[in-house]
């Protein structure tokens, strides 16, 4: 007699009636690292690619060398926008009172002045089109989109409106950036260093 092996079926969490909040981020269990909740529904990264993993590193320790006092920068920490949005920016720069414990998971939104995210694959419509319309909800002052640009990065920088509270373009920058805000940086992109040295 021959025994079929069972299936077996994925143990994903069943979301309840009207779809998970913010605080249940810290209490479902076994979530993916780096699940964001975006309206109510759980969204789960796919493995990074090296050009993501060098352009958030890029990102993180230049915008940590340049930032004043008052500021701090985090990569990939989630940030409370409303009940049912608690999204994971790539890179944040924030407030530095909004720290206010070691054991800390989120940051409130309103304590947000950049939030950088790097599109991948599988995140361009939620990069190019959700979490910004989310992002200019909640205030936060400027956002910056890297794209992936034949293994360069490309930034694309914007600005909240106050009359609109909509996002307005304040460039796209390739080889160098060089802005006023949030606080004054002139960066190097290509010391991103996006694929082997020996390739192409």
């Amino acid at each position: 007699m021959s025994v079929a092996p069972k299936a077996s079926t994925p143990a994903w969490p069943t979301p309840p009636q009207g779809g998970w909040t913010a605080d249940d981020l810290d209490r479902l269990p076994n979530l993916p690292p780096h699940t964001e909740l975006i309206d109510g529904s759980l969204v789960f990264v796919s493995p990074q690619t090296t050009f993501h993993e060098r352009v958030v590193d890029f990102f993180k320790w230049q915008l940590q060398s340049l930032a004043p006092s008052e500021f701090e920068v985090f990569r990939e920490f989630t940030i409370d926008i409303d009940r049912q949005n608690r999204p994971e920016p790539d890179v944040i720069v924030l407030h530095a009172e909004a720290w206010t414990v070691s054991g800390q998971t989120r940051f409130p939104a309103e304590t947000i002045v950049l939030a950088v995210e790097v599109v991948s694959e599988d995140s361009v419509s939620r990069d190019r089109e959700t979490k910004p319309l989310k992002y200019a909800r909640a205030k936060i002052p400027y956002y910056w989109r890297v794209e992936d640009e034949q293994d360069r990065a490309v930034v694309h920088a914007f600005e909240l409106e106050p009359a609109t509270g909509a996002y307005v373009s304040v460039g796209i920058f390739r080889e160098r950036m060089k802005v006023d805000m949030p606080f004054p940086m002139d960066l190097d992109l290509t010391k991103i260093r996006t694929r082997p040295r020996n390739a192409g």
